[in-house]
């Protein structure tokens, strides 16, 4: 997570809590002079599309008086889907034994993309299992992180 995203999340987070949700985390994606600002939601009763909205009302106003975005943006809140993200160290904890798809911020040897089995969390780090292989990767250097659904 960018350290812009983590401000936002700071920003914003005491109010989705308040209104018992959980935030999952952001995704702030600068297109040129436009960008989308995605918040991801959760709740043990899943979520719904009068959900989002009640959440993205109260984060518009937080947002309108707050002004931590410059320029133009678009602002989206979406559940997890099936194909979640994992933003934080409990995310990845929760799903151990998950197929995971990583993409990291800079390459790791010649790789920048790994997708496996995830067998823990260690150490801030995550290890996955790749093509039979134990690959260990810092949190620090993950810039994406999703599951990947298993039919």
């Amino acid at each position: 997570m960018t350290q812009a995203a983590k401000q936002l999340q700071q920003l914003l987070e005491p109010g989705v809590t308040a209104l018992g949700y959980e935030l999952l985390g952001i995704e702030h994606l600068a297109q040129g002079r436009h960008s989308v600002l995605r918040l991801y939601i959760d709740s043990p009763d899943g979520i719904t599309v009068e959900d989002c909205e009640r959440v993205s009302h109260q984060v518009s106003g937080v947002l309108e008086v707050e002004d931590p975005i410059k320029g133009q943006y678009t602002l989206e809140v979406s559940s997890p889907g099936l194909d979640r993200p994992l933003f934080k160290p409990e995310h990845y904890a929760r799903f151990i034994g998950a197929v995971v798809s990583l993409r990291l911020a800079r390459p790791m040897g010649v790789r920048r993309k790994f997708k496996g089995r995830l067998l823990a969390l260690r150490d801030e780090a995550v290890v996955i299992e790749q093509d039979g292989v134990e690959v260990v990767v810092p949190l620090e250097d993950i810039d994406k992180a999703h599951l990947v659904p298993q039919w």
